[in-house]
């Protein structure tokens, strides 16, 4: 988990320096492209998107391979693992050109097609990883790391491929036209993504040099436990709640509606998830991993608590990417990630993992303030009375939880926390009920299986 960790931490850096945002500011372009409802201009769009991950990629590529050592000595504190980023350097290029086909299907609202392609192809991966892992151990990290790369790549083009659009002959001065307004954006968005994965790249790099390689494994697997099946909500809510806001984000008064309803849904669906995962870390982390890194329990509740502050500060931070306001977007995660950084150094030298889960916490607290804030003074944002009762109720479950958690010790915390599990729960299934009508979409699932 160290080593993987910080290979894919560095890379993810030089992702974030060479790839222009593009992964974002694109969504942008193709949405634009495809409410004109003129097949030829979405045509021209993907075919400049497909040339410049194409370029953006090859440069991710030859940049890790040519700084390979460097950044051995730099991540490993040695030249070790030289070698093994001359081999990873070209998932750069596999996730980039993976980027580009994910972005078509997202901006033409294929949602059925996206799920697909992403399940698909984490599905593949998995089946591979855990035999080359079982057999080669360490020596197996590179090799996953490329397969599953390639394996997204070649699923998510299958999926593009079906959208029907094809590349069409564009001319230099017609695709440096059409690109511009990408990459102006986007390059914004890759200064934020570079501030941003330094930011974490640093962390990993103090915990490693602090506590060693094993830390840093510990570290990375308690995130990747709240991040994967927390944040895969977020994943699934913003693959179809971004392109609907870049709709309508000219208009102030819809916008703020849709992003009241995205937060009050993000919460309903997150809260009673969190709970569980606050009273059960100790078996979900046991059931994942095993026994040995159960000693990042605390820094998961704690991370927990500040899903709650996230999940909101999400929904509302998207206005800006939507507006293309990016240098707004820009300066403001300048100066979140510039203090979450602080908090995650003093955090962990006062109370270890611990205190990066503390850190967490106080670090989304302090955003969504300052998120709210930027969004209500440039775009006359506000929250309405129904997120604060959702939002205000949801917390409080989450909190008396913790509290419990902290006082009680086993199996008490489990007979006190139960109840408040369910009451979470059945609060948020009446109120998504009342929203979306559940049941309906139930009956309609179970009448199809039956036909």
């Amino acid at each position: 988990m160290g080593i993987s960790g910080l290979l894919t931490s560095t890379t993810g850096f030089i992702t974030a320096l060479t790839n222009f945002g593009l992964g974002t500011s694109a969504v942008k372009s193709v949405v634009a492209a495809s409410t004109t409802g003129d097949e030829t201009k979405v045509s021209k769009v993907v075919t400049v998107l497909r040339r410049l991950v194409w370029i953006t990629g090859m440069l991710g590529t030859i940049l890790t391979a040519v700084l390979s050592s460097w950044l051995s000595q730099l991540t490993f504190g040695n030249r070790d693992y030289t070698f093994a980023f001359i081999w990873i350097s070209i998932t750069l290029l596999f996730m980039q050109l993976s980027s580009g086909q994910m972005v078509v299907l997202q901006g033409l609202r294929r949602l059925n097609h996206l799920a697909k392609a992403n399940v698909i192809g984490l599905a593949i991966g998995l089946i591979i990883s855990i035999p080359i892992y079982y057999i080669w151990r360490l020596e197996g990290i590179v090799p996953v790391l490329i397969i599953c790369a390639f394996i997204n790549l070649l699923v998510s083009w299958y999926f593009a491929y079906k959208t029907g659009i094809k590349s069409v002959k564009i001319s230099s001065e017609k695709f440096f036209l059409e690109g511009k307004e990408m990459l102006t954006m986007g390059f914004m968005l890759s200064l934020s993504g570079i501030i941003s994965y330094g930011a974490s790249y640093v962390v990993r790099i103090y915990v490693s040099n602090m506590d060693g390689i094993e830390q840093v494994g510990l570290y990375n697997a308690g995130f990747a436990i709240i991040n994967t099946y927390v944040g895969m909500v977020f994943s699934a809510m913003g693959t179809d709640y971004y392109p609907r806001l870049s709709a309508i984000a000219q208009d102030n008064i819809n916008s703020r509606q849709l992003i009241n309803q995205q937060a009050e849904v993000a919460i309903l669906i997150l809260a009673p998830i969190l709970i569980v995962f606050m009273t059960f870390i100790n078996w979900i982390v046991i059931i994942i991993y095993s026994q040995k890194f159960t000693a990042v329990n605390p820094m998961i509740q704690w991370a927990a608590l500040g899903m709650y502050f996230k999940a909101a500060s999400w929904s509302i931070g998207f206005i800006l990417l939507a507006k293309g306001a990016t240098k707004t977007y820009f300066w403001n995660e300048m100066l979140a990630n510039f203090y979450i950084l602080g908090f995650n150094i003093v955090g962990y030298w006062l109370a270890g993992l611990e205190g990066l889960g503390i850190s967490f916490l106080l670090s989304y607290f302090i955003y969504l303030l300052q998120i709210f804030l930027v969004a209500k003074f440039k775009y006359d944002f506000t929250f309405n009375k129904c997120f604060y009762k959702v939002f205000g109720l949801q917390v409080f479950f989450g909190f008396l939880c913790f509290t419990i958690l902290k006082t009680y010790k086993t199996p008490m915390t489990y007979f006190f926390c139960t109840p408040i599990i369910l009451t979470s729960a059945l609060f948020s299934y009446r109120e998504l009920n009342r929203r979306i009508d559940l049941e309906a979409l139930f009956r309609r699932q179970l009448n199809k299986h039956k036909r």
